[in-house]
């Protein structure tokens, strides 16, 4: 009877040793991939909520000029919330909101004014917040719709 291992059960060992390695490192680097997503996305709630305080809904009165507001960087959403004497964005911030922007578009502005009283004098509103840069990945965006109303 011979002593240790033969070498097809060492083969057989390393296999199932490469496969758990790889199956680690597959997970890591989806992890990874998620906390950067996820990292983004807060990122982009914060320029939606910017957005809302530079430009509120509620503000609105005439909703052929007023509803769509233009794609907007999200430095100057600050510049604009802040004021003149408000506080000035940290230098992280400024890296943070870099390739940020903000926009609103009313769907059914164009639409005729008896489509718009059927519909109740509700407009629908979509916000986007894009990111990322054109030049080194694919431009990003996160969007939402709400609907807004005019007053008679």
């Amino acid at each position: 009877m011979r002593r240790g291992f033969t070498l097809l059960e060492v083969l057989l060992a390393s296999i199932i040793l490469g496969l758990g390695l790889v199956a680690i490192l597959a997970s890591m680097s989806q992890s990874q991939k998620m906390m950067l997503s996820s990292s983004y996305l807060e990122t982009a709630q914060e320029v939606m909520d910017l957005g809302e305080m530079a430009y509120p809904l509620a503000d609105v009165k005439d909703p052929e000029r007023e509803l769509d507001v233009r794609e907007t960087k999200a430095t100057e959403l600050w510049d604009i919330v802040a004021g003149a004497h408000g506080p000035r964005m940290t230098r992280e911030q400024e890296d943070k909101f870099h390739d940020y922007t903000w926009e609103r578009v009313a769907l059914n502005v164009k639409d005729s004014d008896e489509d718009i009283k059927r519909l109740g004098n509700l407009y629908t509103v979509r916000v986007i917040v894009r990111w990322g840069s054109g030049r080194t990945s694919r431009r990003e965006e996160e969007s939402y719709v709400t609907f807004w109303r005019k007053k008679e």
